[in-house]
């Protein structure tokens, strides 16, 4: 059944559509009151206003503090002289702004032709999508990680290479993972953008050295170190594959190191593949999805790292794989298995994530791509100029030029516009996760009549 072709039947489409994601996100989803907001804030406000250590400070009534990396609180540091509300509304403005820098790079220069239409349809699922639910709800910073790193691939796309890489370093500076990204720059043959990336990085990570010698010390000899800071290794929610080992009751670092090392060994191989055919969105999302799998935690709000390769199957016209692991990812299933995860049932369903994440790594189409490819050697500079497409080979259009079937797939054709995006990055250019925030003190933190309460025990004057 076809959608609505007038404007004013596409405007009651969307209004309805909004209004029943609204009611589902408030009611369904079980909200998460901006906990690890709650950890950067009180951090922030305990250091800066009360000479409090950053890695001394616990949410009241939770044994949980902050975990990232200390240059992460120099760049929290703005947080310091806002009041409670005001701290929930950047948040919020930050992370909206981020997810825009996202669609767009990911959508690519052709963005425009998806129209308002396509495109509220395509804010609509993903408001849908657990990973960037939870990122709002908890405060989260990985759509701005995301967000950065995509940023030195527009860099590198558009020829602007001087500073192609300093987001890179600036994302694996406050948190770790992103650091995979360096590495993916180094197979790509992008030795200077992962020499500035390196740079920024450890310059970032020496600036607080400076600004807190002692609260460095400790993180990079004790904390990084100790997970249990970040929390329970088989906690549901840990859907990476040392939370699968831990579910399976062996947490031992020898054999995940083994699974790390042949996860690595697969992921070099598929994005070097991938970059080699003259798809390096694909190699990114490759990178994405072995970095949440590598992570020593990768709690569910981390995969919004995934989201790359939702648009690299949209892109490769695999639209009912997307599809089906994009509507997986929406219904929190894992937490069927809060309580329970023994049994051949809860070994699958209660790392149903972390398969899927899995699956992306192995799986994922590359060299695909329906526009311009670059074949990539070794020393060929990725920054060549692809070849104006000629009339016997033209680059491919977005989806959107193609006629409208359904409001879904007027929606997938507006997340799916990686087209331009795919050639976008390739134009002329080829964690000790630190947060403890998804178990809060609640006995079920999926359970939002059971949230942790707001910072109301001393909190620091505004």
């Amino acid at each position: 059944m076809s959608g609505p072709r007038t404007t004013g039947g596409r405007l009651l489409l969307v209004l309805a559509l909004a209004a029943a994601v609204t009611v589902f996100t408030a009611t369904v989803p079980l909200l998460r009151g901006f906990f690890d907001l709650r950890v950067y804030y009180g951090t922030v406000h305990t250091w800066v206003h009360h000479g409090g250590r950053i890695y001394d400070y616990r949410v009241p009534g939770t044994s949980y503090g902050f975990t990232y990396p200390p240059f992460a609180a120099l760049v929290m540091l703005p947080l310091a002289p806002l009041g409670r509300t005001s701290a929930i509304v950047a948040s919020l403005l930050v992370n909206l702004a981020a997810l825009a820098v996202v669609l767009r790079i990911l959508a690519g220069p052709g963005w425009r032709r998806h129209g308002w239409y396509r495109w509220s349809l395509c804010l609509c699922l993903l408001a849908l999508f657990e990973p960037l639910r939870d990122t709002f709800s908890f405060g989260q910073v990985n759509l701005v990680l995301l967000a950065l790193v995509l940023g030195d691939c527009l860099l590198l796309a558009t020829g602007r290479e001087r500073w192609a890489g300093a987001g890179t370093g600036l994302a694996a500076a406050v948190k770790l993972t992103p650091a995979l990204f360096i590495g993916l720059l180094l197979l790509a043959g992008r030795r200077r953008a992962a020499g500035v990336a390196t740079a920024v990085a450890l310059a970032a990570t020496g600036l607080a050295a400076w600004a807190d010698p002692g609260a460095s010390r400790f993180y990079w000899t004790e904390a990084l170190w100790d997970t249990g800071r970040v929390g329970r290794l088989d906690y549901v929610s840990n859907q990476s594959l040392q939370g699968v080992l831990a579910r399976l009751g062996e947490p031992g670092r020898p054999l995940w190191a083994t699974a790390v090392l042949l996860t690595l060994c697969v992921w070099a191989w598929r994005a070097r593949r991938a970059v080699r055919a003259g798809d390096p969105a694909a190699a990114f999302a490759l990178t994405g999805a072995a970095a949440c799998l590598v992570s020593p935690i990768t709690w569910v709000h981390h995969l919004v790292w995934l989201l790359p390769s939702f648009a690299v199957l949209l892109r490769a016209g695999r639209p009912r794989i997307a599809g089906a692991l994009f509507a997986v990812l929406c219904t929190s299933v894992v937490w069927l298995w809060f309580d329970d995860a023994s049994g051949i049932g809860g070994f699958l369903g209660s790392n149903t994530y972390t398969w899927i994440t899995l699956g992306l790594l192995l799986g994922l189409p590359a060299g695909q791509s329906r526009g311009a490819r670059l074949p990539l050697a070794r020393r060929v500079s990725i920054s060549a100029t692809v070849p104006t497409p000629s009339p016997e080979s033209p680059a491919a259009t977005a989806v959107a030029d193609q006629p409208e079937s359904s409001a879904a797939g007027d929606a997938a054709a507006a997340t799916g516009v990686v087209t331009d995006a795919g050639r976008d990055l390739t134009t002329r250019s080829p964690s000790s996760e630190p947060t403890g925030s998804t178990r809060p003190a609640a006995a079920k933190p999926q359970s939002s009549s059971l949230r942790a309460s707001w910072y109301t025990a001393n909190p620091p004057p505004a």
